[in-house]
């Protein structure tokens, strides 16, 4: 009955939607720009950190165009409340990397945390909400709280890679190094452009003893 009072819409077009697994219908699925890094160990995700830091893996799920399918349904995501949206496309994800050889020795999901102010601003913080979709079929716990951002920071979005990298630097530090220590650790973000941000999240994980980075995002922005 809920369902005819307030239908389920893809957030991509907006068409009634009739599964409920994924937040978009099938002829959007179609015309998503599906990466496929998770069958690749070296990808255009990981090259973007050579030289920079040591990565185990990287994956993201679509390509992001401006403008394109995957900004819309991010868009809805992250500005307008469609909190599901990221819940099941970790879930999504999840599924694939579970059986996935190269993310089964991940031990803990830590997701690119926000400011506090500004994640009482928005209400949520979208990473976390992805993260916890990857979590349940992952099978692997979630710390939110362990990795903080002291600083508050304007977006990143009309930054070139320069000013990104200077806009994140030593903005990050590890809250528990004790819960983290010695582990395999997957920082996950919405989007990654330059890298930047989970490069200046991954410093501080990487400085304690026998910790590795593995990285997840929704999205990977391309020109």
């Amino acid at each position: 009955m809920g369902n005819l009072v307030y239908p389920n819409l893809c957030a991509v077009c907006e068409q009634k939607l009739a599964q409920q697994d994924l937040p978009m219908c099938l002829s959007c699925q179609f015309k998503l720009p599906k990466t496929d890094f998770h069958k690749e160990k070296e990808n255009e995700f990981t090259e973007r950190f050579w030289n920079r830091i040591p990565l185990e893996n990287g994956a993201a799920i679509f390509y992001y165009r401006k403008a394109g399918l995957t900004a819309q349904l991010i868009h809805q995501f992250k500005y307008h409340n469609k909190r599901k949206i990221g819940s099941q496309l970790g879930e999504y994800y999840g599924g694939i990397l579970a059986s996935t050889p190269s993310f089964q020795e991940i031990d803990l999901i830590i997701p690119v945390p926000l400011h506090r102010d500004k994640e009482r601003k928005r209400g949520y913080n979208q990473s976390a909400i992805f993260g916890s979709g990857l979590s349940s079929q992952m099978g692997i716990p979630m710390l939110k709280d362990c990795l903080r951002r002291t600083i508050f920071t304007k977006t990143q979005t009309r930054k070139g890679t320069l000013d990104r990298l200077e806009n994140v630097e030593n903005i990050f530090e590890v809250a528990t190094p004790e819960q983290i220590e010695g582990k395999h650790i997957l920082l996950i973000d919405d989007v990654m452009t330059t890298g930047a941000t989970l490069e200046a999240c991954a410093i501080p994980i990487l400085q304690l003893p026998g910790s590795k980075v593995s990285m997840v995002t929704m999205a990977i922005a391309i020109d």
